[in-house]
């Protein structure tokens, strides 16, 4: 996980963030998350701010909606006060039951493309065009080429099987950056003012107005179903299922992922998830929460790499981003492609997301989609009334919003 040390505020200094703040507030948010977590909820589950929730945030809700970043740390707090509450009054197993498990792997393979696509544009693999949108790239500049090294190299000690590849990838092609004299970097001072430019700066009352609710439910959404096929995953991994196939603990889980994202907005992040990384530690033989809370541990200690962290060029983080965003299309294999009533809406959702640079557009296009086709054939009983709702508010959505 120690790579998102580095990916996390490479995306949002897009956002206008202040680096070194953003460095603390993901090893801060991190080590909370997952002390709690192993302490708690005695899960070995560590968490960290998510992949694909940080690049909305960054290119979609800031400089696409043109929300201040301390605006939608407000959304982010907020999401994370909703799903803390849904998780006491019980509602979070009404949401889970309305949305299609097809859907589950959409959105993820879908944010895999969105992110993987940001990456490519990062690494200048992929620019804008004004005939055909987008085209390549020069390979002949020296920051691209060096990017396309950073891929080949993650890939490499991913095929090797290496411990910490993308990690290794990572400081392996900015090393390389520094010999090739495409590394320009100043040595910092470690101030506290640097690291405390987040901490606290969210807008928490700007976020509260009504056209922001829609960020505030991607959030929340995208953290429920993350976490939620991340806890199975790494839960029949270590055995940790009961008799009935459920998770124990499950709702100290949730809190401990809520607390989390609330914690993690108020020092200066993104949306804060279990990560799927955390099999890693269960295949190194972590049961127990001490697993976790040992990560947390570590990324207490990261903290010191702050000042370092601005010796990373974007050459060395955006590989990083095409490789988590390929890892996360694994997904696909779990969707009924052969059925239409099950394919169209998962392709929809698919595709839009990276398409539109938006997920909420893709789970709109998933939901909605879904409801109409099972409609069409028949089956509209068996679709929750849950499913209806969310259905009928999005096409509201649409409607009231056009496209966005």
């Amino acid at each position: 996980m120690a790579y998102i040390v580095f990916v996390n505020p490479a995306i949002l200094r897009d956002a206008g963030m202040p680096l070194p703040a953003v460095v603390a507030a993901t090893c801060l948010s991190a080590a909370f998350g997952s002390l709690l977590m192993g302490a708690f909820a005695r899960y070995p589950i560590a968490l960290a701010p998510g992949m694909g929730l940080n690049a909305y945030f960054a290119y979609t809700v800031v400089q696409g909606m043109g929300v201040p970043w301390q605006t939608a740390l407000g959304a982010v707090f907020l999401s994370g006060v909703a799903f803390l509450a849904l998780t006491v009054i019980g509602v979070r197993q009404w949401i889970v039951a309305a949305i299609p498990t097809e859907l589950y792997a959409a959105v993820s393979a879908g944010i895999g493309l969105f992110i993987a696509f940001i990456g490519l544009r990062n690494a200048g693999l992929v620019v804008a065009n004004d005939a055909t949108m987008v085209s390549m790239g020069s390979l002949r500049d020296p920051n691209t080429a060096l990017a396309v090294l950073g891929i080949v190299i993650i890939a490499v000690f991913q095929a090797w099987k290496m411990r910490s590849a993308i990690l290794a990838g990572i400081l392996t092609t900015t090393l390389i950056g520094v010999f090739a004299g495409l590394v320009h970097w100043q040595p910092q001072t470690y101030r506290w003012s640097d690291v405390s430019g987040t901490m606290f700066h969210l807008d928490i009352k700007a976020a509260a107005g009504l056209g922001l609710l829609e960020i505030v439910f991607v959030f929340l959404f995208v953290d429920l179903f993350d976490n939620v096929g991340t806890l199975v995953a790494v839960s029949k991994k270590a055995n940790l299922l009961d008799a009935n196939n459920q998770i124990p603990r499950l709702n100290r889980i949730l809190f401990a992922d809520a607390s989390a994202t609330i914690a993690g907005s108020l020092a200066g992040t993104t949306t804060v998830v279990s990560y799927i990384e955390s099999a890693a530690g269960v295949a190194a033989g972590g049961r127990s929460g001490i697993t976790a809370i040992v990560t947390g541990l570590f990324f207490i200690a990261a903290l010191f790499l702050a000042p370092l962290i601005g010796a990373v060029p974007s050459a060395a983080t955006a590989p990083a981003l095409i490789v988590v965003g390929s890892l996360m299309l694994s997904s696909v294999s779990d969707i009924a492609w052969d059925d239409a009533a099950v394919g169209v809406p998962a392709f929809l959702t698919l595709v839009t997301i990276p398409l539109t640079f938006s997920i909420a557009n893709g789970v709109a296009f998933g939901i909605i989609s879904h409801v109409l086709l099972r409609l069409a054939r028949g089956h509209g009983r068996q679709v929750p009334v849950g499913a209806y709702v969310l259905a009928g508010l999005l096409m509201v959505r649409f409607a009231y919003m056009g496209a966005g």
